[in-house]
């Protein structure tokens, strides 16, 4: 949440402005890959995904443990599923003339596989492995047999990857008549970034290890076994997700294939086990502050930087002037501006007690 708030600190403005300096050689980790591969700004959303099934297992353990029967907690699962796809429509159709029937924001794909995460709980680790490993291959299975279009773009993937192309795999096939039953201005052709509706289906898979790990974190006792088993699991599923990257399917985050499940999956456990390391076993607490500041109220921050980063640019410019981000490093000065205003809300929520949940 911290780093999607930053709106990327401005660094790819930054090497467009200086296409000689250093910045060009990491602006490529805050911007998405336009199809094939992996960057920084790439694992933002599968880690806020998988967390969602970290957070489950707490959640729900919690919640049983105070009492709550499985139809109560049932309930709450399908309020909360409804209620995120719902405000999903709501962000996306900001500033729109009317409702934007758009289910690929990152809110809408957690609501709309949040009731099957919460089904998933009440089964044992083997059968959420099965589920995860049911998910990845079927939907493969979906893409692979879906005929190919009678003519193929000159710039994209070809042989049997050719399946998992921009606009004409199965799932943009599905949302070309799935979207069009809503109201709208104009036909639904395609998205412009290839963002299908159905990814929730493999991003529920995400979040069921996010599930199986949460578990794992919950009942776990000796931390540097933990920590290692952390690690040895985020290795093993980057070697598959590449394996299965370079056999299977390609590693495209746009439209979630099951590669690029397990390969992001394998990046999310190291950074897990990173963070366990500094704060289980480092004891560096005070050092992870801000980031948890966030994390209370990460639907907070993502809804406000969703409707209010221009204005909270455009109110800084107003009180501070436009010679405060201006100058070489003025694209840099003015998204960490915002973000440490989106930051200071959290922080005095966070004083106050006080914390979104859905």
């Amino acid at each position: 949440m911290l780093l999607m708030a930053s709106s990327s600190f401005g660094i790819p403005t930054m090497a467009k402005n200086h296409p000689d300096s250093a910045w060009v050689a990491i602006s490529s980790q805050f911007v998405h890959r336009e199809w094939v591969g992996c960057s920084l700004w790439d694992l933002i959303q599968p880690s806020f995904m998988f967390m969602v099934g970290v957070a489950g297992a707490y959640s729900y353990a919690r919640r049983a443990l105070a009492g709550d029967g499985f139809f109560k907690m049932l309930g709450h699962a399908l309020i909360r599923a409804v209620v995120l796809v719902l405000l999903a429509v709501l962000l996306t159709s900001n500033h729109k003339n009317a409702t934007e029937w758009i289910f690929t924001n990152v809110l809408a794909q957690i609501g709309l596989g949040y009731l099957f995460l919460f089904l998933l709980w009440k089964c044992g680790w083997e059968v959420q492995v099965a589920t995860v490993i049911l998910i990845l291959v079927s939907y493969w299975l979906w893409f692979l047999i879906e005929p190919l279009p009678s003519a193929l773009p000159p710039d994209g993937l070809s042989g049997f990857f050719a399946h998992w192309n921009i606009h004409t795999n199965a799932a943009a096939r599905f949302d070309q008549w799935f979207l069009n039953l809503f109201p709208r201005d104009k036909l639904f052709e395609s998205n412009a970034g290839g963002y299908q509706t159905l990814n929730f289906i493999p991003s529920l898979a995400t979040m069921t290890l996010g599930l199986i790990t949460g578990r794992f974190l919950h009942r776990s006792e000796d931390l540097k076994q933990t920590f290692a088993r952390l690690i040895v699991a985020g290795i093993v599923f980057l070697l598959l997700g590449a394996l299965a990257g370079f056999l299977a399917c390609p590693i495209v985050k746009r439209i979630w294939t099951p590669s690029w499940v397990l390969f992001s999956g394998g990046w999310v456990l190291l950074l897990l086990a990173a963070f366990y390391w500094l704060v289980e076993i480092a004891g560096q607490r005070k050092l992870v502050f801000p980031l948890v500041v966030v994390g209370m109220n990460s639907i907070f921050i993502y809804v406000m930087h969703s409707l209010c980063a221009g204005w909270i640019r455009e109110t800084l410019v107003t009180h501070l002037g436009k010679e405060a981000f201006s100058g070489y490093y003025g694209p840099l000065l003015e998204k960490s501006a915002v973000l440490l205003v989106l930051w200071m809300l959290c922080w005095w929520l966070y004083r106050q007690r006080v914390f979104l949940k859905i």
